[in-house]
């Protein structure tokens, strides 16, 4: 389906005009929050003057809360958000984070230097061979 045939399915063209205006009040929503707390916040709704924003950390919630007035008295300008009253704000983690790839570090010399020595004092012949085997990947 292509966006030039949105016209004629009316349910999708109202789901994509409620998405828009969505899309815009979360702009006019992020404009009034402070700047260093806009990173991982979301405007999720505003019913009965009641406005709803989610937060990656508490943390960042609590701040939010912490300046509501502010941010409510930033939004009672806009015509939409006029009847504002009372801010709710909730922690939604994220879903996913990348983890790093994990990295296998080489053994450094003086490891390898201890693990032979720990070898050679070692009464277990099985024991010993592996501490020596440990000790032969080390890093050049």
């Amino acid at each position: 389906m292509t966006f030039d045939k949105l016209g004629k399915t009316p349910v999708l063209k109202d789901l994509v005009a409620k998405a828009e205006l969505h899309r815009q009040a979360e702009q006019q929503v992020l404009a009034a929050v402070p700047s260093e707390l806009v990173t991982g916040t979301r405007f999720v709704s505003c019913k009965d003057g009641e406005l709803i924003l989610s937060t990656e950390t508490a943390g960042k919630a609590s701040q939010i809360r912490f300046r509501q007035h502010e941010i409510m008295e930033k939004l009672r300008e806009n015509e939409l958000f006029r009847f504002v009253w009372k801010v709710k704000v909730k922690v939604a983690p994220p879903r996913f984070r990348e983890k790093p790839a994990f990295k296998k570090e080489p053994l450094s010399k003086e490891n390898a230097r201890l693990l032979k020595e720990e070898a050679g004092h070692t009464k277990d012949k099985a024991l010993r061979e592996v501490l020596e085997k440990l000790a032969s990947h080390v890093r050049d």
